[in-house]
């Protein structure tokens, strides 16, 4: 005679200790996701201050460019003031000799002085796209710090939601909130000055 199948074995205690277990730890759950949205915030931060020091450095490269320009205007300038000069110079020989002095010479000096005019200008305008370049520099260094410690912020606070996490301790895990809304808030008040 076959005997009657033997009932399954159930382990009522495993069964039991899953019932009790919560879905999913809520708390874990939040950190998790708000330590994401710091990360990607931080990263974009990061991505702004890269940007910015790089923007920084091709108008200060570019600053120096135009003072090389502007100071080869002026070295041009003096070469032509020193041409009126000996042209000066020249004209008054012929005159302390009592002989009138070449149209030429004269001819010179006014040219040299009207080239002397047009190079003075040539050189300030160098010397204020130059102020202008300079400026706009500083102000994306100003911006780039600006990224650069909203950055760290939110570095630590992503740093305190993993210890959060780690230590499930609510208190780290506001202190997380916190600073990462301090280096979120800079960074858009940055993006948006």
């Amino acid at each position: 005679m076959a005997g009657m199948p033997e009932e399954p074995e159930v382990d009522v205690d495993r069964l039991q200790e899953t019932i009790d277990e919560p879905p999913l730890d809520t708390l874990l759950r939040n950190i998790a996701l708000s330590t994401a949205l710091l990360a990607a915030f931080g990263a974009v931060a990061a991505l702004r201050a890269g940007g910015t020091v790089n923007e920084a450095l091709v108008l200060k490269t570019e600053a120096g460019r135009l003072q090389a320009e502007a100071s080869d205007q002026w070295a041009y300038y003096q070469a032509k003031g020193i041409k009126t000069n000996i042209e000066e110079q020249t004209r008054a020989i012929w005159s302390a000799a009592g002989k009138t002095p070449p149209p030429a010479i004269e001819s010179s000096i006014q040219r040299y002085a009207a080239e002397q005019k047009d190079i003075e200008r040539a050189a300030r305008e160098k010397e204020h796209a130059r102020d202008e370049k300079s400026e706009e520099a500083d102000r994306l260094l100003a911006h780039h710090h600006r990224f650069a410690n909203s950055v760290a912020l939110l570095q630590v606070a992503i740093a305190l939601g993993a210890v959060a996490a780690l230590t499930r301790q609510r208190l780290v895990w506001f202190g997380s909130g916190l600073l990462g809304l301090l280096g979120a808030g800079l960074f858009v008040i940055t993006l948006l000055r």
